[in-house]
């Protein structure tokens, strides 16, 4: 297939590169907003050389930004976060977050014994999160009343969407994440073999791995991330402060770029060319079509089940996705403080919610055609439909994203929250 850059892209395309940035990436569906830059000129348009390195592990892609072998990251959302409190990590490298990669993306798949077992408990696919969690914690309590090793389940790394939107939902049906389960990191390109060679039960994992999982027969889908927190958040651009300061033009060039292909990503129009640029083995690899249903949210949960497309399974660019909303932050934080990874204090607090720089997208942005939200943090889960919302040019349309508990994230009640959340057991 022939990929068509985009018209205007040369505009501003120089010889030689005025900056030249190393940036990192998981082989995930999400990170195409990279790709896109780098491969179809935009870039280029911003005189930007982008040198993108593909890495196996969180774990890697957080150490080498830390120690200054990439400039920036493709980076789980709670990863800059917690590198700012010291948390995880021996080395010291408070770190900001000026842009999002999208909304979504992730799914909890079983392995299809599990889910078998399942199945006997009354779920079928078409069945919602919390009667899916529901039949889990049945067998879990079966599992250990019969003196059965407790269920193994894999997760990306300890400060991901993936850990606190699984332990979320597990928590919702009563099972506690640290005793009644076994669950460990796994990187995500290992998840697939492990779940075929019986070494781990379920996982959470983006795209295009829980495919992956079904189209060989090892997997079902039971959960998808858009299920549990319509219009979640998930990966960012994550970078040392001290580089940002010390690197605003080359950084602003590189936010105009990444937003202007995430815009691309999410055009529908351009899916089957993103879905043949994101299966090249550099990149992500594997058949483009198991990549195209991500990007059309068309899931197949099962062997020999139909397609499924699900709302706002992956948005790259439409209800401000690309914003780095400080109460995405504040949640994330929330969870940190949850699930026993550090003390609450308000100045913990304080110090998660500015690594999100909305300020430093909108400098970027400001010469641009960009809509820019006026607000820099918003109640989470309020918005049960699409909704205007105050913006640049005069009013954008977000949500819905609720969760799929009915409960609410106000940034400016984080202890009240956590007292709701310790009071739900």
């Amino acid at each position: 297939m022939t990929i068509d850059r985009p018209a205007g892209s040369e505009i501003r395309h120089s010889r030689t590169p005025v900056h030249q940035l190393t940036l990192g990436f998981i082989p995930l569906v999400d990170c195409a907003p990279l790709v896109v830059a780098a491969e179809m000129g935009f870039a280029a348009a911003e005189n930007l050389g982008l040198n993108l390195v593909r890495e196996t592990s969180w774990a890697n892609i957080r150490d080498r930004v830390m120690l200054g072998h990439f400039h920036a990251a493709h980076m789980l959302g709670p990863m800059p976060i917690a590198s700012t409190l010291g948390l995880g990590s021996a080395l010291d490298a408070p770190m900001v977050a000026p842009f999002s990669f999208g909304l979504g993306g992730n799914a909890i798949t079983v392995s299809t014994a599990l889910f078998a077992e399942m199945q006997a408990r009354g779920v079928d696919g078409s069945s919602g999160p919390a009667a899916v969690a529901a039949a889990l914690a049945d067998v879990v309590a079966r599992r250990r009343a019969a003196g059965a090793p407790p269920l193994a389940v894999a997760m990306v790394f300890p400060f991901s969407g993936h850990n606190y939107e699984l332990r979320y939902w597990l928590a919702s049906a009563g099972i506690d994440p640290d005793r009644d389960i076994r669950l460990g990191v796994l990187p995500p390109p290992f998840m697939v073999d492990a779940m075929a060679e019986g070494r781990v039960d379920a996982f959470c994992v983006g795209e295009p791995w829980n495919s992956l999982a079904v189209d060989r027969g090892v997997g079902v889908i039971v959960a998808t991330k858009s299920a549990l927190w319509r219009q979640g958040p998930e990966k960012v651009l994550g970078l040392r402060a001290d580089f940002a300061d010390a690197n605003r033009e080359a950084l602003f060039a590189l936010l105009r770029a990444l937003y202007r292909a995430a815009a691309w990503a999410g055009d529908s129009h351009n899916r089957e060319a993103l879905a043949a640029l994101l299966a090249r083995p550099g990149y992500v690899g594997g058949s483009p079509e198991i990549v195209a249903r991500a990007l059309a949210g068309t899931i197949l949960r099962g062997a020999g089940r139909g397609p499924e497309t699900i709302p706002d399974f992956l948005v790259f660019h439409d209800h401000a996705a690309n914003f780095p909303w400080q109460s995405h932050a504040l949640w994330f934080y929330s969870q940190m403080v949850r699930w026993g990874q550090t003390p609450f204090s308000p100045a913990d607090a304080q110090r998660a919610r500015q690594v999100y720089r909305p300020d430093l997208y909108r400098a970027a942005l400001a010469t641009t055609e960009a809509d820019l939200p006026s607000a820099s943090a918003k109640v989470e889960g309020a918005l049960t439909q699409a909704t205007p919302v105050a913006s640049r040019n005069g009013r954008m349309v977000l949500g819905p994203d609720g969760f799929f508990d009915g409960l609410l994230f106000d940034p400016d009640d984080l202890e009240g929250y956590l007292v709701r959340l310790r009071n739900m057991g």
